[in-house]
């Protein structure tokens, strides 16, 4: 069905998290690290909650340490080093296709550098034809304008760009949900600014 647009539907029964390279070498930095660092506090929250698969990496973690320790990732599917920018590790594709029941097709990714780790795995994800759903506030990069640049070049790409609030409301779609109210709790206070609305 070449040429229908894409509405930025997502299944919870469909959906994976990638967690990209949020390290501790990162943290002086990465612009507005330590509000990312919260967003994405909720987005690993909110995998544990619903259900959804995590799937992280750590680029090159003997040199630049592991995942920072505010993030308990201690439910990730797996925790991939790697020194390729891209998130699509020949063991990661082999985990995807076992996630689901094989019937993976969102993947909801978040972590840094926005303009080099997570863009390589947007088009690898947008190639390999799985949806991707990319959190902005929970994204981002030494240079808010390598970050801001990256973030439209996604969504000229095919990629849905998407906030930390939108997706875990968007995957649990009623009220009436079983996990609404455990999900209400974690967005319960507004995500904090990241610099996103200042460059609009």
């Amino acid at each position: 069905m070449a040429g229908l647009r894409k509405l930025g539907n997502i299944k919870l029964n469909q959906t994976a998290f990638f967690l990209c390279d949020m390290q501790e070498k990162f943290r002086p930095s990465i612009k507005y690290f330590a509000e990312i660092t919260e967003v994405a506090k909720r987005l690993v929250a909110g995998s544990k909650i619903l259900d959804i698969p995590l799937i992280v990496t750590e680029q090159y973690p003997k040199g630049l340490g592991n995942t920072v320790t505010e993030l308990d990732i201690s439910h990730a599917t797996q925790v991939f080093p790697k020194t390729k920018f891209s998130m699509v590790l020949p063991e990661v594709e082999e985990t995807m296709k076992t996630l689901r029941n094989g019937s993976l097709k969102h993947v909801v990714l978040f972590g840094i550098e926005t303009h080099v780790c997570i863009q390589q795995t947007v088009l690898d994800l947008l190639s390999k034809e799985y949806e991707v759903h990319v959190v902005a506030d929970g994204c981002s990069s030494r240079s808010q304008m390598d970050r801001m640049f990256a973030l439209q070049r996604f969504q000229l790409s095919g990629a849905t760009v998407t906030t930390s609030e939108a997706i875990l409301l968007q995957l649990v779609a009623d009220k009436d949900h079983p996990k609404f109210k455990d999900i209400q709790s974690i967005i319960r206070t507004s995500a904090p600014d990241s610099g996103l609305v200042a460059n609009l």
